[in-house]
């Protein structure tokens, strides 16, 4: 069983933040309904590739749940999902702030008939201030927390956006984790049922603060002022290819001069040592991206593993699954969708021992577990159908 089996989570919510935080609670084993809308549900079922209707974002984020069609415009539908919610453990949802109440369904009104409730709501901004009701995405967030202007062009002034979800993505892992610090919190006694707010923006900033803002973070004028250490971040082009590799040590420049089969450098009087180096940053560069250009990716990835050079090649998303270090662990499961066919997801990342997490149940399809559910609600799915209600 996985560490949270037992728990019962309700999803509200659609795109990306919501979904992929719900669906690693259901990878650890929490039952995730994910509450859909009539028609097509979440608008991720629309979006990118596809097959028998469904998308491979769809199915990357909403793994190890189970969809229930409601209609929350009507009574009868909202009284279902109070049905649902009497015994839950978990709610999430990533509307804009005010809409669940507008529904009756927000944080006070289901503590009303559920105290020990973890209601998660995440927005874009947060539920108060002169940006929260705004409409946002991934980019508008990137742009709006700083994350774009890190990905600066230094030679055009230009910032640039990170082409992955990275707000969404970083917003549903800080959810994820401060659901299951909640759900601590209650079993130990030191809380009944809470609400968490996660707002998108304040996430991007926890995250790009740690080493982004490594000189930003002291505010007195006499501190000394370095670059970032991600500022230095570069793909080292080869002969035929291209990779990343770093050398921060002495030790490690020698050898990555060695990587390149060009060891003279190291030699060279005006690169011996870190304050050589940097004295003559310009020609050292220079004399680098030179030997670069002369070396194979093959010789480069064979020689940075005789030399311990921290260095990767630069794989491409087709690259990974033959990766051999990918392959050891095990990181990608290939398995027959009942609508896309055949797919590959990564495991869940973390492994723990007792406990350990699995790649649940297939991404449902619309509506494919409501008769299931409201049955084991006690409900008449027949006549919630014929009223509207389910779908």
């Amino acid at each position: 069983m996985g560490p949270l089996d037992g728990v019962k989570v309700v999803d509200f919510s659609v795109m990306i933040s919501g979904p992929l935080a719900a669906m690693m609670l259901g990878d650890q084993g929490a039952d995730v309904i994910k509450i859909e809308t009539p028609g097509f549900g979440d608008i991720m079922r629309l979006l990118g590739s596809s097959k028998n209707g469904m998308t491979g974002i769809f199915a990357n984020n909403n793994r190890s749940k189970r969809s229930l069609v409601v209609d929350l415009k009507t009574d009868e539908g909202r009284d279902v999902v109070r049905h649902l919610l009497e015994d839950a453990d978990v709610v999430i949802q990533n509307f804009r702030p005010g809409a669940m109440a507008r529904l009756g369904l927000g944080y006070d009104d289901i503590r009303a008939i559920n105290p020990n409730l973890i209601y998660t709501s995440i927005s874009g901004y947060g539920s108060t201030g002169p940006y929260s009701g705004r409409r946002v995405y991934d980019n508008v967030i990137q742009a709006a927390s700083g994350l774009a202007s890190i990905q600066t062009d230094p030679a055009t002034g230009e910032p640039a956006m990170f082409r992955t979800l990275v707000c969404d993505k970083t917003t549903a892992y800080t959810a994820a984790q401060a659901i299951t610090a909640a759900l601590f919190a209650r079993a130990t006694g030191k809380a009944e049922g809470q609400h968490i707010e996660v707002a998108m923006i304040d996430t991007a900033i926890a995250f790009l603060w740690p080493d982004a803002a490594m000189d930003a973070v002291l505010l007195d004028d006499d501190a000394t002022r370095q670059p970032t250490i991600g500022s230095n971040y570069a793909v080292t082009r080869l002969a035929d290819g291209f990779a990343s590799a770093a050398a921060v040590t002495d030790d490690e420049f020698t050898a990555l001069c060695a990587t390149f089969g060009r060891p003279d450098i190291a030699d060279d009087p005006r690169f011996t040592d870190t304050m050589s180096r940097m004295a003559n940053v310009n020609d050292m560069v220079e004399a680098m991206w030179e030997a670069a250009s002369e070396c194979t990716l093959d010789d480069f990835v064979e020689r940075s593993g005789i030399h311990d050079v921290p260095a990767s090649r630069i794989n491409t998303l087709d690259d990974l699954p033959n990766d051999p270090q990918v392959v050891n662990n095990e990181v990608f499961v290939e398995r027959d969708h009942p609508l896309a066919g055949r797919t590959r997801e990564p495991r869940p990342a973390a492994r723990l021992a007792a406990t350990p997490q699995e790649i649940g149940r297939p991404a449902p399809g619309h509506g494919e577990h409501t008769r299931e559910i409201v049955e084991e609600l006690g409900l008449d799915a027949e006549a919630l159908r014929a009223a509207g209600a389910i779908s």
